[in-house]
C-alpha cells in the first residue's frame, strides 16, 4: 500500500498537470500559439538544461560497473529492434509508426525513475540510478531522433517513388546524422557526461540557474501537451496507443527480468532496471515527435496512458519482485 501510494503521489500529478493543460487551453489561457513557444522551449532549452545537470553531477567514474549498463545499452537496443518489427504490423501510417515506436520503448528514467528508486532505498541509489541513465537514456534520445527522423510526415511523399538512387539514399543519411548532431537533447546529454568525465566543478550559482531553467521542462511540457491534446485524434488513435502502453508497461519487463535476475542483478540494480523497462513514457516523446514534424497524438495518448498505469503495474512488478526476494 506505501509503495501504492507513493506511486499515486508520483504520477498523478503529472496526468493532473497535463489535464490542466487541457482546461487552460479549454477556457482561453493557453491557445494553440501560446503552447507551441512553450513546447519549442521545453524541447531547446528546458529538457536539455535538465539532462546536462542530471548528467553533469553524477559520478560515473566512481560508481562505473560495465556488466550493469552492457545490460542496460543491449536491453535498450533490442527492445527498439522487437518493437520496430511489431510497429511494422501494428500501425500502416509511417510518422505514426514512428510515435508508436519511440512512445512503446522510452522511459521517464530521469524524472520518475530516479525518485521511484530513492523511495526504495534512498539516496545511497544513486549510483546506480546514474549508470541506468548512461547505459539507456543516451540511446533513448539517439535511436528517437533517428527513428523520428526517417518516419517524419514530408519523407511519406517519396515512398512510392520509384526513382529514388543512392544519391538521395545519401542525403536522406546525411540529413539524419545533420539531425543527430544538432538535437538540443543529444547535445545536452553529451554535454553533461563531458563535464562529470573531466570531474568539472559545478559553480553554485551556476547550478542553481541550472536547476531552475530545467525544472521548468516538466511542467511546460505537459501543460504544452494538455493544452494541444484533441481526444477526437486520440480515439482514432486508441488502439496503437494502448497495445504501445501494454509494450511499455509489461510486456518489456517480462521478457528481460528473468534475463537480469538470472545474471545476478538484485537490490536497487534490479528496481533501476524495472524503472527503465517499466516506467511510464517519457513527456519528451511527444515533445520531440511535435517539434520533429509529427502530429503528436498518438505520443501524447501513450504518455497520458502509461503515465496513469504505471502506478499500479510498478507496484505489481515490486510485488513480483520483492515474492521471487531479489529486492
Amino acid at each position: 500500500m506505501e509503495n501504492l501510494i507513493f506511486s499515486l503521489n508520483a504520477t498523478l500529478p503529472i496526468f493532473l498537470l497535463m489535464v490542466l493543460g487541457y482546461i487552460f487551453n479549454k477556457i482561453g489561457i493557453i491557445d494553440n500559439k501560446a503552447a507551441g513557444f512553450m513546447n519549442k522551449f521545453v524541447f531547446k532549452i528546458g529538457l536539455p538544461t535538465l539532462l546536462f545537470g542530471d548528467l553533469a553531477q553524477q559520478d560515473f567514474v566512481g560508481t562505473w560497473n560495465p556488466k550493469f549498463v552492457v545490460f542496460c545499452f543491449v536491453a535498450t537496443f533490442t527492445s527498439i529492434f522487437l518493437i520496430w518489427i511489431l510497429a511494422t504490423i501494428c500501425v500502416k501510417t509511417k510518422s505514426r509508426r514512428g510515435e508508436f515506436l519511440q512512445g512503446s520503448y522510452r522511459s521517464s528514467a530521469a524524472l520518475l525513475g530516479i525518485a521511484f528508486i530513492h523511495s526504495i532505498y534512498g539516496e545511497s541509489s544513486s549510483g546506480m540510478a546514474s549508470l541506468m541513465i548512461l547505459g539507456s537514456v543516451p540511446f533513448y534520445n539517439i535511436f528517437a531522433v533517428i527513428i523520428l527522423t526517417l518516419t517524419a510526415p514530408k519523407s511519406e511523399d517519396d515512398e512510392d517513388d520509384d526513382s529514388s538512387d543512392s544519391s538521395e539514399n545519401r542525403e536522406l543519411l546525411l540529413k539524419t546524422i545533420k539531425g543527430i548532431a544538432k538535437n538540443p537533447i543529444i547535445l545536452g546529454i553529451f554535454a553533461g557526461l563531458l563535464w562529470s568525465l573531466l570531474k568539472l566543478p559545478m559553480p553554485k550559482i551556476m547550478n542553481t540557474v541550472v536547476d531552475d531553467v530545467g525544472s521548468l521542462s516538466t511542467p511546460l511540457g505537459l501543460m504544452s501537451m494538455g493544452a494541444t491534446f484533441d481526444y477526437k485524434k486520440a480515439l482514432a488513435n486508441v488502439k496503437p496507443a494502448l497495445v504501445a502502453s501494454f509494450i511499455k508497461l509489461f510486456l518489456l519487463v517480462a521478457i528481460f527480468m528473468p534475463f537480469a535476475i538470472k545474471l545476478g542483478f538484485a537490490g536497487e540494480q534490479i528496481v533501476a532496471i524495472l524503472v527503465m523497462l517499466g516506467s511510464a513514457s517519457t513527456v519528451s516523446c511527444y515533445i520531440m515527435a511535435k517539434n520533429m514534424g509529427h502530429e503528436g497524438t498518438l505520443s501524447s495518448s501513450i504518455v497520458m496512458v502509461t503515465t496513469f498505469g504505471c502506478s499500479f503495474t510498478l507496484t505489481f512488478w515490486l510485488f513480483i519482485l520483492k515474492t521471487l526476494g531479489v529486492i
